[in-house]
This record gives C-alpha cells, structure tokens and sequence, in this order.
C-alpha cells in the first residue's frame, strides 16, 4: 500500500520521493543548523541536543509570555475598573487565541519528519498549507472577538466594564495575521534546527511592545485602547521580522501554488484537532478555577492569582524541553530509524525528566516566599501564596513527565493519544476533586491545587505508559502514509 502510494504521479509524492526515498537522509554538505546524522546516536548526545536547543526556546516562552503581560502593567494605571476590564478581556482572548498554537502543534510532527526524510520543500509545503488554515479558523474567532458582549454579559453585570473589554477586544483582531505567521514561522525554523530565529525576533518586540504601549496606552488620547494597538503593532512587526527570516534561506521554501496548497489538509487537521484539545482542556481548567476562587475571601483570590501566574512562568521550562524533544525525536522518525528515536525519547524521559522536574521542585520550595513578595507585599497573601507555590512545586516531579509525555506523543503524531488523555485527566479527576476540595472540605485553593495535582499525576503516568508502549515499526509506517497522503 505505501509503495503504491509513492509511485502516484501527485506533486506531492514527487515531493516524498525528494532526495532518496522516505527516510533517507542525504547526505549533501552540512549547513549552519545541520549535523551529521550518519552516525549513530547516543543517550549522551540526544541529552545534549536536547538541553542546547531547549535553553534558547526556554527564552523565547518566557519573552512571549512578558509581551502579554506587558498590556496590563501600564492599563493598571488608568484604574481599578479599566485593568479589570482588560484582564476578563485577555481571558477571553487567551481561550480563543490558543486555537492558533494548537492548529500550529501540527508542524511539531509534520516538518520535522519531512526534514528528517531529506523532502525539504515539503516542511515550506506544511507551512503554507497551516497559515492558510490558521487564517480560516480565525474568520469566526474574529466574529467572537468583535461581537464579545453577548459572552461578556455571561461572565459579568457591569455594564461600564463589559462595554471597556468589548471594545478592547474588537482591537485585538489586528493581531492575528502577525500571531500566525510567528507561531507557524517558529515551527518552520525550528524543524530546520533553528531555535535562535524566534528568540531574535522576541528580543527585539519586547522592548518595542513596552516603548508601543507607554506611547499610546500613557501618552495618547487612546488610553486603554492603546493595549491593543500596541499588541498589534508588535506582533506585526513580529510576524514581518519572521517572513524575512524565512526568506533569508529559502531551503525548505515551496513555490506557492493555489492548487497545491488548498490540498491535502486531512494529515495536518488530524493532528491539529487533538492538539487544540490537548491546550484547551490544560488552559481551562487552569482559568475556571481562577474564576472560581472569586468566591473565596480576597486574600484567598490574590494568593490564587499569584499561585496560577507562578505555575505559568515555571511550565516555560519543561515546556521549552518538550518542544525541543519533539522536533528531535520527530527528525528521527523522518529518517526511519527505530534505534535512535528509542534512545532520543529514553532520553529525555529518563534523563531530561528528573533534570527538569527538580529545577522546578528545588526553585520553587527554595524561592516560594521571595516570588510572593514579587507579586505584592501584603505579609498574609505572600504567606498563603508561598503556601500554594509549595504544591505546585511538589506537582512538577509528574507535570515535568506529563509535559515531556506529551511531546513525545507529537513526535510519533499520536495526539489523538493525548487529547484524550487530557480529557480524562483534567475533567474526571483534577477538576472534580479541585472543587470538592476546595468547596466541599472548605479547603479553598490549596484544594484546587491538590486536585489538579492529582489529574496531573494521572495525565502524567497516562502519557508515560502510551509512551512506553509505542509501537515504532507501526509508527514508521504512519508516518510514511501521512506524508504520502500529505
């Protein structure tokens, strides 16, 4: 079936035949990203390659996730009611705008496999193909944000402060054509072996996001619509700066044709949808249970709220590792070499697993008040923050293997595996006991936090296993029928 497959006269399987047949890789001159993949690997030089890509992706999360945070920082100043306002607004945007990167995990699997195969025009072929959907999808998700009121009205009574967050998000549409293009243009570089690109791109539009918005958000008439406008302006120019990267080195670039890249989207929207699961059902349990401790008494809901954006800034480092194990393990899976895919996920679940899940546990019990104090200075919210920091702490020895789990899972294409999962683990067990917890046993957020503890652990020894058990030969050959299908 696969060989006649390939011997379709499709430009697309011209494509797969490339430079040898699928999973040889050619071995032409090495460029500056390239190495040579000859030779056979290691547990040592997959741990390096790992750990050398994923300190500068650890960077560029962690600038990404600054830039949103940058808005709030100067809206704060124009009142009470305007940052709350902007904040039940980035909520809304948050839950929509990971769409994109969910529709964008796709190129994790995809691009690497065909640059690991030697078909190099084929990972511009998924680029294109992934915008062009990205830009689809975000037709109704613009409509969301334009006609927000009705969804605000559910969430809030102020009628002053619906009408600020609406209006905020009506502006937010302009970010999405730049958004796009940065998400899809890291995976594109980043199949490639270039994970220093983006990290360039973000340390020139943070400072430019911070100059935009003291310009327009403190020296302007606009106000607080001048978060938006600043948000847009920088992930324009983000995306500009991202295209003429792409264009510097045009080794993976296929030639755009209509007929060409309006075809052949069944392979990435069966990865994208479970990947969008995977994302949404992690982001909303998260963000209704920071809603659902505005029940409690306010130092309650301020410990929570340091607690969550804590857990956020520290998920960056398993995040970063996971990303960078995916691309590797997925270049292995391209060259169709069993063993060494074997040795790249060992790897980084026996090695980068403990390395990460301790550099979390050890930073956070170690420096859980200092990080309280950073967030405010009132001694009975930092003493109950620092107390919910130390179980999130605990809970990184599973969530650095539920992170790393799932990026295996997308290595093998095998997201399905993981939405499910996610489901199950979140909305079943942590979701559940989080509530009876925190409500019924009068625990408040330390019970959200044991709970979803629990639904982390259980998402973490699911992925493992699935892991485990994976059938690489039957891995191989989907992933031969994916790119032939592509």
């Amino acid at each position: 079936m696969v060989h006649q497959q390939a011997e379709n006269e499709t430009e697309d399987s011209r494509l797969i035949r490339a430079g040898g047949s699928y999973g040889a890789c050619p071995c032409d001159e090495l460029g500056e990203n390239e190495e040579d993949f000859t030779k056979i690997t290691t547990y040592f030089d997959e741990f390096i390659q790992i750990l050398r890509k994923s300190l500068p992706l650890a960077l560029t999360l962690l600038l990404q996730n600054l830039i949103s945070s940058v808005s709030l920082l100067f809206v704060g100043r124009l009142g009470s009611l305007v940052l709350g306002s902007v904040t039940l607004a980035n909520v809304i945007f948050n839950a929509t705008a990971v769409v994109f990167l969910g529709l964008a995990t796709c190129l994790d699997t995809l691009c690497p496999q065909a640059y690991g195969a030697g078909n190099y025009t084929l990972v511009g072929l998924y680029f294109q193909r992934c915008i062009i959907i990205s830009t689809i999808v975000s037709i109704p998700i613009s409509f969301v944000w334009i006609f927000s009121k009705p969804l605000l009205n559910l969430v809030a009574k102020d009628a002053e402060l619906i009408n600020i967050s609406s209006q905020y998000l009506k502006c937010m549409v302009g970010c999405i054509p730049g958004y796009i293009v940065f998400e899809c243009g890291k995976k594109y570089m980043q199949a490639q072996g270039d994970f220093h690109t983006a990290q360039m791109i973000l340390l020139i539009g943070f400072p430019f996001s911070i100059l935009a918005n003291y310009i327009f958000i403190l020296n302007s008439p606009l106000g607080y619509l001048g978060a938006p406008l600043a948000s847009s302006l920088t992930f324009t120019l983000m995306g500009i700066l991202m295209a003429c990267a792409m264009l510097r080195d045009r080794k993976c670039w296929h030639e755009f044709h209509w007929k060409t890249v309006i075809h052949g989207w069944e392979p990435l929207i069966r990865l994208a949808v479970p990947g969008i699961i995977m994302i949404e059902a992690e982001f909303l349990a998260f963000e209704s249970l920071t809603v659902l401790a505005a029940r409690f008494e306010t130092t309650e809901l301020a410990s929570q709220a340091v607690a969550t954006s804590v857990q956020s800034i520290s998920f960056q480092i398993p995040f970063a590792v996971s990303i960078a194990a995916s691309n590797r393990i997925s270049t292995h899976v391209g060259r169709g070499k069993i063993p060494d895919c074997q040795i790249a996920t060992r790897s980084t679940l026996f090695y980068m697993g403990p390395a990460v899940s301790m550099l979390n546990l050890v930073g956070l019990l170690g420096g859980r008040y200092f990080v309280s104090s950073l967030f405010t200075s009132d001694p009975a919210v930092i003493q109950r923050a620092a107390k919910l920091i130390s179980v999130i702490a605990i809970n990184q020895i599973w969530d650095a293997y539920n992170v790393l789990g799932a990026g295996c899972l997308r290595a093998q294409g095998r997201q399905n595996i993981g939405g499910y999962l996610n489901l199950v683990a979140y909305y079943v067990f942590g979701m559940p006991l989080a509530i009876y917890l925190g409500f019924y046993l009068d625990w408040q957020a330390f019970g959200f936090w044991i709970g979803l503890g629990f639904g982390i652990f259980a998402l973490a020894i699911g992925e493992m296993y699935c892991v485990y058990r994976s059938d690489w030969p039957l891995i191989m050959l989907q992933s031969e029928l994916l790119h032939g299908a592509a």
